[in-house]
């Protein structure tokens, strides 16, 4: 039903549409990621915010992954809510700097590919692929301070182990599952092969690879 939505977005105000295509990516990829070949004015400027809420909580996930998190309320300037402060920022900033430089790297590989599709197109893409990472957030977070307490984001607290090895393991469940979505949204917006689509998102990780190594060595 979410999936018949999503593609029949033209029933609905192009915001609405695109708000329940949100949802829809997950069970329904297809007709989400082919409704971004659309490039009616009204309707590309409709996606901007769900994009946007996508974004920020993908990057909160992400930065709440990173070890300076595991251990930050070991610091006693910072309780529970200048985590979530620091979460909200630091989670955005991430969020944005990444859908955009994964959207250049993308687009740059997809051109390399043959692909005569804008850069815009390509972040869109981007963006609705990092739906699985930022349901992490919205899954995990409660998950982690349900079992942990108050030893969550503590160093030598009790959410190091097992239960810490489990939540990582699925947090990389996220992470296939939108790499999984890219491989989905290359093929279908540009009506490529699996070996062509999967040819772009690798030649744009080389891009990704590449950078990084030059801010290295700088």
């Amino acid at each position: 039903m979410t999936a018949d939505v999503a593609g029949r977005g033209d029933q609905l105000s192009p915001g609405r549409a695109w708000w329940l295509r949100v949802p829809g990516v997950l069970v329904g990829p297809r007709p989400v990621f082919y409704a971004l070949r659309e490039d009616d004015p009204d309707d590309v400027a409709a996606r901007a915010e769900p994009i946007l809420l996508v974004v920020w909580l993908a990057g909160a996930a992400s930065v709440l992954a990173t070890p300076t998190a595991a251990g930050l309320l070991d610091d006693p300037q910072y309780d529970a809510i200048l985590l979530a402060i620091w979460a909200f920022i630091a989670g955005g900033i991430y969020g944005v700097v990444g859908y955009w430089l994964l959207g250049f790297a993308l687009f740059f590989g997809a051109r390399l590919l043959g692909s005569a599709g804008d850069f815009r197109r390509t972040r869109h893409v981007v963006g609705f692929a990092l739906v699985p990472l930022a349901l992490s957030l919205l899954v995990l977070l409660p998950i982690r301070l349900v079992l942990y307490g108050g030893d969550a984001f503590r160093e030598g607290g009790g959410d190091e182990g097992t239960g810490e090895a489990v939540l990582l393991a699925l947090q990389l469940g996220f992470v296939a599952w939108s790499l999984g979505l890219l491989a989905v949204g290359v093929r279908v917006v540009h009506g490529w092969s699996w070996l062509r689509a999967i040819g772009a998102i690798a030649a744009g990780a080389a891009v990704l690879f590449a950078l990084g190594a030059v801010f290295v060595l700088v």
